[in-house]
């Protein structure tokens, strides 16, 4: 009896072995049936900005119905390229992801058409606490004197002056993989020409402040403004209004006649002890 289950555990393994064999064939044969190519990748992290050598990159063996638009087939292509935005390691390097031909390394690849970078001076505070990192966007607010015109006081208002910046680095760094903040000193700003004029016009004339705001987020909210007064909720003083060469309103002193006395008409005298005295109803 024993010996009967032994057999039929043995026949049983054997046939479990023999269907997992085909199947395992089967798959390799699909598989070995799938037309692949080449694909030049990334062989390390490369960040943004850097010129890529035949050292940064590999080939791997990519499914010919998957490979994504742009793809480079030859490394030599790529020799001397330009990356716009950071790749990573195992990453397919892409034609959309390169500066044009002929473009030197640095910043300045990573600017788009029409823009310009330009600096500014920061701290832990004006820096959103190094929360303002390459890749985000920001707003731009100063703080200075309101003018009034000549002879008057000017008043202190805070507005906002720029609206969804792109900060393009932090510093000397211009990685957007990293999400540490960094508390630096100065931060590059992506910019039109007339957005890079008001923003030199704002730094000298009063304190910036940048205004982290959501990624994704691009309404713009025009504002006016606000000043001291407004913060702290004061109101002007109405005027006192003065007529000129008017002169005040006479007083009329107008004098009061007493009310007369009633005098009762029926009196009688009384003495008493020597003493006379009149008593009237």
């Amino acid at each position: 009896m024993r010996n009967i289950k032994a057999i039929g555990l043995l026949i049983l393994a054997i046939v479990a072995g023999l269907a997992a064999a085909v199947y395992a064939a089967r798959w390799v044969a699909q598989r070995g049936n799938i037309a692949a190519t080449q694909v030049v990748v990334a062989a390390v992290d490369i960040e943004l900005g850097s010129k890529i050598n035949p050292q940064m990159l590999t080939q791997v063996e990519w499914p010919m119905g998957s490979v994504p638009a742009g793809a480079f087939k030859d490394p030599k292509e790529l020799q001397d390229r330009v990356l716009k935005v950071g790749v990573q390691r195992g990453e397919a390097i892409l034609d959309r992801k390169l500066a044009p031909p002929g473009t030197t390394g640095g910043l300045s690849a990573v600017i788009a058409e029409g823009k310009r970078a330009m600096t500014v001076r920061v701290n832990d505070v004006v820096g959103v606490a190094g929360f303002a990192l390459p890749g985000n966007y920001v707003d731009v607010m100063v703080n200075t004197q309101q003018d009034h015109g000549a002879g008057q006081a000017g008043s202190q208002i805070s507005l906002t002056v720029l609206e969804h910046v792109l900060v393009l680095a932090v510093a000397q760094e211009a990685n957007r993989d990293d999400t540490k903040p960094k508390v630096v000193s100065a931060v590059t700003l992506e910019l039109s020409p007339a957005d890079a004029e008001k923003l030199d016009l704002a730094r000298s004339v009063g304190s910036l402040s940048l205004v982290l705001r959501n990624q994704l987020d691009r309404q713009m909210a025009s504002t006016s403004g606000i000043t001291r007064a407004q913060l702290l909720g004061l109101q002007s003083p109405s005027p006192i209004l003065k007529v000129m060469g008017s002169s005040p309103a006479p007083i009329i002193k107008r004098s009061v006649t007493p009310a007369p006395v009633a005098i009762k008409s029926d009196c009688v005298e009384i003495v008493r002890a020597g003493t006379m005295s009149l008593s009237c109803f």
